[in-house]
């Protein structure tokens, strides 16, 4: 990282974000650990592919806020700085919606989202295929897999190569242990 993105990166107040996250924990996923944790991960990913753009870290903190805590006021994501209607907007752009599947969804984002919607799906997604490493659900790691493979990879292929090379060796550690079981 040069001096000039470390001071880019110095000058993103995360803080209120992470604040705000406080209301995922306690929050189970069935991918294993919890809700607050993942954001973190999520943002983490993101930083170390080296994107620092403000907008897209403190989406990435709260980015399962509004899908997970239906009774969250907006209104608290949309007053915490001069970027939170962009930070909102970024958050919108990944959550899921009631009346949509989740193929609809992961649809909606390779084929409309923006760079920036694509990058933290796919940095949320890193984050879950990590997690399936402490999941012992047959049926859920298959079809999550499945899933990354139809959907987040060409999302993550599209946007950051890097992070579709770490995808594919997440889903093929995972297919290695789905297999085993299949063999005992």
């Amino acid at each position: 990282m040069t001096t000039e993105e470390m001071l880019r990166l110095k000058s993103t107040f995360l803080a209120p974000y992470m604040q705000l996250a406080t209301a995922l924990i306690g929050k189970t996923r069935e991918g294993g650990g919890n809700m607050f944790r993942h954001q973190l991960d999520t943002m983490a990913t993101l930083i170390d592919y080296g994107y620092i753009d403000s907008v897209l870290l403190k989406a990435s903190v709260v980015h399962d806020l509004l899908e997970d805590v239906p009774e969250f006021n907006r209104n608290l994501l949309l007053r915490v700085d001069f970027e939170s209607p962009a930070v909102y907007d970024l958050v919108l752009e990944v959550t899921r919606f009631p009346e949509e599947t989740k193929g609809e969804f992961l649809t909606r984002i390779l084929e409309a989202g923006s760079r920036n919607a694509k990058l933290l799906k796919a940095a949320d997604r890193i984050s879950n295929m990590i997690a399936l490493g402490f999941v012992v659900n047959y049926n859920f790691i298959s079809r999550y897999t499945e899933e990354t493979i139809r959907y987040i990879y060409p999302i993550a292929g599209t946007v950051d190569k890097s992070m579709f090379s770490e995808l594919r060796s997440l889903v093929e550690s995972r297919q290695k242990y789905l297999s085993a079981i299949v063999r005992e």
